[in-house]
């Protein structure tokens, strides 16, 4: 079942209609205790925030997430020493712009300081956020 068809289901039960024939229910039914529209209600929240975060998965570059090779490493260090702009560098390796800037940082040609992103992941001692990075093979979502 697709996710919208089941939220439109759960958005009719809690509005006390029949999902298949679009009738009100009969009152008494188990569907108007307190409970049950809290329960339904969570169902609705939790599929609404399931599509919102497909939405944007759907919109991140292809490899996100995927660990680099050493032929992609060969291939963004030889792009990078030749001065090509960072985000079409990133467009060609299906990876985001802070991915890019991490690796380099990662394999020592870019400081943190040069980078135009910062790893929001990394917490300096101070707990405030550090701007270094690169430290893993993936991406945040």
């Amino acid at each position: 079942m697709k996710e919208q068809r089941a939220r439109e289901i759960l958005q009719a039960l809690v509005q006390g209609i029949d999902p298949k024939t679009g009738e009100e229910l009969p009152s008494g039914t188990v569907i108007q205790h307190a409970d049950v529209l809290r329960a339904l209600l969570a169902g609705v929240s939790a599929l609404e925030q399931s599509v919102a975060r497909s939405q944007r998965r759907a919109q991140l570059p292809g490899n996100v997430g995927r660990a680099w090779t050493k032929e992609e490493e060969a291939t963004l260090v030889a792009a990078f020493k030749s001065d090509e702009p960072l985000p079409d560098i990133a467009a060609r390796h299906g990876r985001t712009l802070r991915a890019i800037e991490a690796r380099l940082e990662r394999l020592g040609l870019l400081t943190a300081e040069q980078r135009s992103t910062n790893n929001s992941f990394v917490t300096s001692a101070k707990g405030g956020t550090s701007g270094t990075g690169g430290a893993g093979g993936s991406e945040p979502p």
